[in-house]
């Protein structure tokens, strides 16, 4: 069994869970109330500025140039593709870019980007994957699951292009080369070592469905 399955099947009930949640359901359907999609969108994109910089990180980790002109492909992707589709669902919703960017994050996106950047900056190369293919992974499972079983979730005026970016085979490229390259990293890797990328993987899938929750519901700091 690859790495990768076994990561698969270790957080297969929190990724059911997350599939399952309101706000994706609610996307597929075109019911998912804009007010939530709004504070997603927001929250998401000040996520992005930190999880641009763990790509930068993984440049630098990398032992060659393949792999570093890998990590920096998607740096740019992140920073020039997915985060451009969050400017122009602000500019849909007549949120400024300087409004965007000022967005403060919540205390679970805050959580979960630091965990992240505390193992790009303490950890190996494979600590630093494990920790951040979660989001991907998982958004493109998301986003396939949406376009097959919500045929016009794809076209939806709102939601659609959302669902298109994320279930493209472009990304989906993105993502494959991340698991790959994860699997080769752990292979012949002690038990030890491995435990610790399961817990990275597993931890960030759980901070993944916190996100969604927190979008959906509005939590953020009490005071």
């Amino acid at each position: 069994m690859k790495f990768s399955q076994r990561l698969y099947l270790k957080v297969e009930d929190i990724w059911k869970k997350t599939h399952q949640h309101p706000f994706v359901v609610g996307m597929g359907t075109g019911e998912l109330p804009v007010e939530s999609f709004i504070r997603y969108m927001k929250q998401d994109y000040v996520f992005l500025i930190d999880y641009s910089k763990l790509f930068a990180f993984g440049a630098v980790k990398a032992g060659d140039l393949e792999t570093m002109a890998a990590f920096a492909k998607l740096l740019n992707e992140t920073l020039h593709g997915e985060m451009e589709l969050h400017r122009q669902y602000a500019e849909r919703f007549g949120i400024t870019h300087q409004q965007l960017e000022e967005t403060k994050p919540t205390p679970i996106n805050l959580a979960y980007t630091r965990y992240m950047l505390n193992v790009a900056q303490n950890g190996s190369l494979e600590e630093l994957i494990a920790a951040l293919l979660p989001c991907m992974w998982s958004y493109w499972e998301i986003s396939k699951m949406l376009a097959d079983n919500y045929p016009n979730s794809i076209s939806h005026y709102q939601y659609g292009d959302w669902v298109k970016m994320y279930s493209s085979s472009e990304f989906g490229e993105l993502a494959t080369w991340l698991i790959n390259l994860l699997d080769a990293y752990a292979d012949g890797k002690p038990e030890r070592e491995l435990a610790i990328l399961e817990n990275h993987f597993l931890t960030t899938s759980r901070f993944e469905y916190m996100f969604w929750d927190m979008v959906y519901a509005g939590g953020d700091w009490p005071v």
